[in-house]
């Protein structure tokens, strides 16, 4: 394994799954976190910056509630994470106050960063945190989100962040020592991938699965965020969080759990916001032309699509897919569905005839696509 890059990172996003805060879903473990803000203070001392996706809301509230069982509804999902993040900011709020640091909590939903103006402030407010040597809590407002603005999971919020904030890693903390070529509860062949590329397709078969009832995510979730992550340029570390001293051995360059390598150099800012768009507000069809194009850099025309899903208006982030279905690039158009449909398969001379008005020749600009 490669350490360096682990040990030279300036900038962390520590994850903490809900199975380890929850021990399993028994409540709390204020020991273990109270463990982990001494690790994170320590890092502080080693002049790294750290903030902290913490899950662990909705798998407390259901312990304070007295549910077995994680609820389905949207609405018991919200009140269960309401009632489990008062405890869980107390005990977070103990733990650092312990080590002379200061913690601070951070609610997000996927349209705080869908929205450029909000994505800004939301970096902002973060990277302020950090200089003054607060440690960010953050989490997803389960309070208020719904299905059609949720993350997901908190391994990609993590992967998100790490984007927002140009950190140089991301360590998962889970309850497994790293990924492994196999599941090591179902097959005793399995062995663990001490260093990989992020983003092999490999990977996701390995991973198997995601979710437990105390939270949603899983190893496959972890590898799908690596793969998010290093499209920023940063590394992704899979290890357990019961690992002794598992954080400072990592800064220090010991080799622990998995490493996922970012090998793409990173997208610009503008365009790493755009990648990171989870709903999208419709795809374009291409032909197999526009396709090659788009993959020479050049910007989406009119001629080259054939079909238009969805209903989305001017600035939209869509999807630009291949004629097999293949995502290829997203970007944000210059037209709205109604008048995407009229001028597609046209060429751009012929879009003030069709529309009455020219806004600009190209359905998407380059500067405001990246490829997948």
């Amino acid at each position: 394994m490669n350490t360096t890059r682990v040990a030279e990172a300036k900038r962390l996003i520590v994850k903490v799954g809900s199975a380890l805060l929850t021990n399993n879903g028994e409540g709390l473990d204020e020991a273990a976190i109270g463990e982990w803000a001494r690790q994170i203070a320590e890092l502080r001392a080693l002049g790294r910056e750290v903030a902290l996706v913490s899950s662990g809301a909705i798998a407390c509230g259901m312990r304070r509630l007295g549910w077995r069982r994680r609820p389905v509804a949207v609405h018991e999902l919200q009140a269960c994470a309401a009632v489990g993040q008062m405890e869980l900011v107390q005990v977070y709020e103990s733990a650092f106050s312990a080590h002379g640091l200061h913690a601070a909590q951070v609610l997000l939903t996927h349209d705080d960063l869908a929205d450029r103006k909000r994505y800004l402030n939301a970096r902002s407010t973060l990277t302020t945190l950090l200089s003054l040597g607060v440690v960010p809590i953050i989490n997803e407002n389960d309070t208020v989100v719904t299905d059609e603005i949720k993350f997901g999971d908190n391994d990609t919020l993590g992967a998100l962040v790490a984007n927002l904030i140009d950190a140089d890693c991301l360590i998962l903390l889970t309850d497994q020592p790293g990924l492994y070529t196999a599941d090591p509860r179902k097959d005793p062949r399995a062995t663990l991938i001490a260093e990989a590329r992020a983003g092999d397709p490999a990977l996701e078969s390995m991973a198997g699965e995601a979710g437990t009832q105390y939270g949603k995510g899983g190893m496959i979730t972890k590898v799908i965020a690596a793969r998010r992550a290093a499209s920023g340029g940063a590394h992704t570390v899979i290890a357990s969080g019961r690992e002794r001293a598992v954080m400072p051995r990592l800064a220090r360059g010991e080799p622990i759990g998995t490493l996922l390598v970012a090998t793409m150099p990173p997208l610009s800012a503008r365009k790493q916001w755009l990648a990171d768009h989870l709903q999208l507000g419709g795809r374009l069809i291409l032909d197999a032309g526009a396709v090659g194009a788009l993959g020479d850099g050049k910007s989406l025309l009119p001629i080259g699509v054939v079909e238009v899903q969805g209903e989305f208006e001017r600035g939209a982030a869509v999807a630009c897919v291949s004629p097999a279905g293949t995502e290829v690039a997203r970007g944000l158009t210059n037209y709205g569905s109604g008048d995407a449909r009229r001028i597609m398969r046209h060429a751009s001379a012929d879009i003030e005839n069709i529309l009455g008005y020219l806004d600009e020749p190209e359905m998407i600009h380059r500067d405001n696509l990246v490829v997948c």
